[in-house]
């Protein structure tokens, strides 16, 4: 009779042998190697993923996506990352690893946070631009199209080949070779459009979605900008009316910003401090750079609780506040790829947007037709990809999806959230009051994020906790919110 415990023995050796034989499998950090100062956060690792610039030949020029995996906390980390997918279009994810980090700090707990350049951003083969030189103020608002003509002679690509399509099929590349199975997606902005493109190209690797300021596929970027900023601005100046300190403070604050508009429109030569210098300078107002600057301030409603008081002061002749504003955005700005932002748009965006569109969409706004006689015009040479029709049908899906929107969002509100979630079976929309672009970081989204990818559920989530959140308080003066206005 054989021994038994001899032959578990044999079993168990056996067993051994045969797994030594086996090649273990590569979690995605040991793909990679620690993150450089250079490259992202030193408690990141880093690394390149391969693919081909021209997915459909398959031959000609290689592209090194540039990947950043901040890895999970816990011992007992799930197995399902969360991909980043950045906005712009023309944000690099891992190129703006140390602005995302504290952003998903709480998610890093207990699952990898990976992003990726997606293709033209970053250091995936940028389709980068460096604008002229923001030091001179009398340049500020003159960005020519030969300066787009003349970085499109110096890229190492083919513009047409940088469209959302195609660098969807690259993050899969990319999921493959770290050795994930089934991911999470956040998208934010454009980001909601790569990671709805990402659902419907490749469903199978996907287990949550999660939406921030929603960009459809057939939203026609950049055709309502004007008409979502003016619901911003209007519900700032309605605010403003409604809080009796700002309403005493500013009066006819609405008049206020038709007169300032209405005086940059002459292109008046100023004299003012740089904001970045601090010397005493000449600098030429325009009513596109006027535009522009509140265009941008509505975004975050912690900046835009100064433009009362800043407007207040440019309608008596005081532009230094705003002006300082026109470069409150300069780190953000570096991590944006021009040439990308042209190669979707272009392509995927402007084909479909008709001379009377933009006249019935920007009548009576006060960003009117800036985008269009700025940016757009480099449309007219760009080189434009192919976009299948199918692209702008609506994504569905069964996969559960947890949308949240900006009430105060001057660029992705509500109604898109909206849209959306009507073709997402498994979807919940939710309207973060307060907000503007970009509820990632507003009061409890962080615990309901994570209570979502926990549960696969968005419907059962208790969101409760949202309803104490309120818009900022305005500056009054220059000490800050005082008195009523801080309700």
């Amino acid at each position: 009779m054989v021994n038994r415990a001899a032959f578990r023995f044999a079993l168990v050796a056996a067993f051994g042998i045969a797994c030594a034989c086996r090649k273990p499998t590569l979690s995605a950090v040991e793909r990679l190697k620690p993150c450089a100062i250079t490259e992202g956060p030193t408690d990141a690792f880093c690394g390149k993923v391969g693919v081909w610039e021209n997915r459909a030949s398959k031959a000609g020029r290689k592209i090194a996506l540039n990947v950043v995996v901040l890895p999970a906390l816990r011992r007992d980390s799930k197995p399902d990352p969360i991909f980043v997918f950045a906005g712009g279009p023309g944000q690099g994810a891992a190129k703006a690893a140390q602005l995302f980090a504290p952003m998903f700090r709480r998610l890093q707990n207990d699952r990898d946070i990976v992003l990726i350049d997606q293709r033209g951003t970053g250091e995936s083969n940028p389709l980068g631009c460096k604008p002229p030189d923001s030091d001179d103020l009398t340049k500020l608002d003159d960005v020519s199209l030969d300066f787009f003509k003349k970085c499109l002679e110096k890229y190492d690509a083919d513009p047409k080949l940088y469209t959302t399509s195609i660098a969807m099929d690259d993050i899969e590349d990319a999921r493959v070779h770290l050795g994930y199975g089934r991911i999470n997606l956040w998208g934010g902005s454009y980001g909601t459009r790569a990671a709805m493109v990402y659902l419907r190209q490749h469903p199978d690797s996907v287990r949550t979605v999660v939406l921030d300021g929603v960009a459809p596929v057939d939203m026609r970027l950049p055709l309502f900008m004007s008409r979502d900023s003016q619901r911003a601005l209007d519900l700032l100046i309605r605010d403003c009316e409604k809080d009796k300190a700002c309403l005493a403070r500013f009066p006819d604050l609405k008049k206020k910003v038709d007169a300032i508009l209405s005086y940059a429109a002459t292109k008046p030569r100023i004299r003012i401090v740089h904001p970045r210098t601090g010397e005493r300078t000449e600098a030429i107002l325009t009513r596109s750079l006027v535009a522009s600057i509140l265009f941008g301030a509505l975004y975050s409603p912690t900046v835009s609780s100064l433009l009362p008081s800043l407007i207040e002061d440019a309608a008596a002749g005081d532009y230094q506040g705003l002006f300082a504003l026109a470069f409150g955005n300069e780190r953000l700005a570096e991590t944006i790829s021009p040439g990308m932002f042209l190669s979707v748009v272009c392509a995927e965006d402007m084909p479909r947007i008709a001379g009377d569109d933009i006249t019935a969409e920007t009548r009576n706004t006060f960003y009117g037709t800036t985008m269009f006689e700025t940016r757009m015009k480099a449309c007219e040479f760009w080189p434009r990809g192919e976009v299948d029709p199918a692209f702008y049908q609506a994504v569905s899906s069964a996969v559960p999806v947890l949308i949240f929107s900006g009430e105060l969002d001057p660029v992705t509100p509500p109604v898109w959230g909206q849209a959306v979630a009507r073709h997402l079976a498994n979807s919940r929309h939710i309207v973060v009051p307060g907000a503007g672009h970009g509820t990632t970081a507003s009061g409890c989204v962080p615990k309901l994020t994570s209570q979502f990818l926990d549960r696969a559920d968005a419907k059962q989530l208790d969101d409760s906790c949202l309803r104490q959140l309120r818009r900022p308080p305005f500056f009054v003066n220059h000490s800050g919110p005082t008195g009523a206005a801080r309700r």
